[in-house]
């Protein structure tokens, strides 16, 4: 199968999120089964900043209303993803990939460009597979105003909904070369706005998000986050699939970032050596405590509010906590003062790096994942992988990926005491019924969370979306 990817972010090349984490790694595993993947990504400034061999092919121009911009294309490949880097130095040439008054622009430059290359390069492909709202209004591009006489097949997935891509009115005309009769007739208009996410859940042949629970929040007015009458439109060809991990690059048996390798056979020893080596880099003395790893953004959404409102709590009972990541100012502070006042039973990070990241999925017994909302989560998964056991709320991809009592701990109300409750049960397996604690442990290290079985579910629904 012939299949585009088109998004903003994906790794190896550039990451802000998991976002890029879902691109790469499907991509890679459609490949490593001999399917024809090609990746459409913007060429940041921070790609050039890295040095990429990429291999110039031509330039072209693509009008936007009254503007005639250049584009520049290059070819680039990484473990058999192909890659088209879309290059400009007026959109692109910038220090982040987000967060400027002009990204609905900047985003719908890139969309009208990935459409002229798959014309001009003739590449008819079997799916297009677009991407939050920065590629959602390409199936309306294409099939709104096409370029090409063949039938282009779309999917799009919802990995964000909380972002829509809203923009003014006039954007469908101006940015884009469309007839305001799309906003007129409902197709791209939510909320009295343009939302290229909205265009792409209209013109996409078949929607996914990132797991099943997350599907059924997003058709639930409450939960929704404003989609829910949109999607309702929709719901048959909507559909939820948890997301994988990278199974190599997290791997217990094979991590050189961790101190000492181990398996689901025989994993003692050797995890109890990670966690020592990861409280030795947080100096805290008390080796033999229960350990709480965080690995996340210290934002609202990831429940970061209730750890710190349970916090005292755990390190009366002998806790150790240890927090790697950045954020909002007051709870940056809030584990700052905590870490002040706890020197010897709180480890803060501020920033994020890869290498301890491993450690702290590796070296924790626990892992503190409260959010508020999550469509699927990677953390969770990540710290099963390592036999951590995740503490998490009972929302999006934290139902679907974590059992209680089974391979974590869970909760269901977003407030202190609910959270305070699975704290409970996770010390309690820890200090009084280590035989339960061995049990969830092995559980957790025997989980298949490799792609496998999510791609065969996507290539379904791409096949699916070839019979529109």
């Amino acid at each position: 199968m012939k299949i585009i990817m088109v998004a903003s972010e994906c790794n190896p090349l550039c990451k802000t999120g998991g976002l890029a984490d879902v691109i790469y790694s499907l991509s890679r595993e459609l490949v490593q089964n001999g399917h024809d993947v090609t990746v459409f990504l913007p060429y940041y400034k921070q790609l050039k900043n890295k040095g990429l061999n990429a291999e110039y092919k031509y330039y072209d121009y693509v009008d936007m209303s009254w503007r005639h911009q250049y584009i520049g294309v290059f070819d680039y490949q990484v473990e058999g993803i192909k890659f088209k880097l879309i290059d400009s130095e007026q959109y692109f040439g910038r220090d982040g990939l987000y967060g400027y008054d002009d990204d609905g622009e900047r985003f719908a430059y890139f969309a009208l460009a990935v459409r002229l290359i798959i014309h001009r390069e003739q590449m008819k492909p079997d799916i297009v597979h677009v991407h939050d709202w920065q590629a959602g209004m390409l199936p309306a591009l294409m099939k709104g105003a096409p370029l090409d006489d063949w039938k282009a097949h779309f999917v799009l997935t919802i990995h964000n909904p909380a972002f829509k891509g809203y923009l003014d009115k006039y954007a469908l005309g101006d940015l884009y070369n469309l007839s305001d009769d799309m906003y007129d007739s409902g197709a791209v208009r939510l909320e009295g706005m343009v939302s290229t996410l909205k265009a792409g859940i209209y013109f996409a042949d078949k929607i996914t998000t990132v797991s099943p629970t997350h599907r059924n929040e997003l058709l639930t007015p409450d939960l929704s986050q404003g989609l829910s009458n949109v999607l309702e439109f929709r719901k048959d060809d909507f559909v939820g699939i948890v997301n994988g991990i990278d199974v190599k690059e997290f791997d217990p048996e094979t991590d050189t970032r961790i101190c000492k390798n181990y398996s689901k056979k025989a994993y003692k020893t050797n995890k109890k050596a990670c966690k020592e080596a990861l409280l030795d880099f947080f100096n805290l003395p008390n080796k033999d405590r229960p350990t709480f790893g965080l690995v996340s953004r210290l934002t609202w959404q990831k429940g970061i509010s209730l750890i710190l409102q349970n916090a005292h709590y755990m390190l009366d009972r002998g806790a150790n906590i240890v927090i790697l990541g950045s954020g909002e100012g007051n709870l940056e502070a809030g584990f700052q003062s905590l870490r002040d006042l706890h020197p010897n039973q709180v480890g803060v990070y501020i920033g994020y790096s890869d290498d301890l990241a491993h450690k702290v999925y590796a070296g924790s017994d626990f892992f503190l994942m409260p959010s508020l909302f999550e469509p699927c989560g990677i953390g969770q998964i990540i710290a099963q992988r390592y036999g951590t056991l995740p503490i998490v709320r009972e929302t999006g991809g934290l139902v679907d990926t974590v059992h209680a009592e089974i391979d974590g701990f869970s909760f269901a109300e977003f407030n202190p005491y609910s959270m305070k409750c699975a704290l409970d049960r996770a010390f309690w397996v820890y200090y009084d019924d280590k035989a339960h604690m061995d049990q969830m442990v092995k559980t957790a290290l025997s989980l298949d969370r490799s792609w496998k079985d999510s791609m065969n579910k996507y290539l379904q629904v791409y096949k699916e979306a070839m019979q529109k």
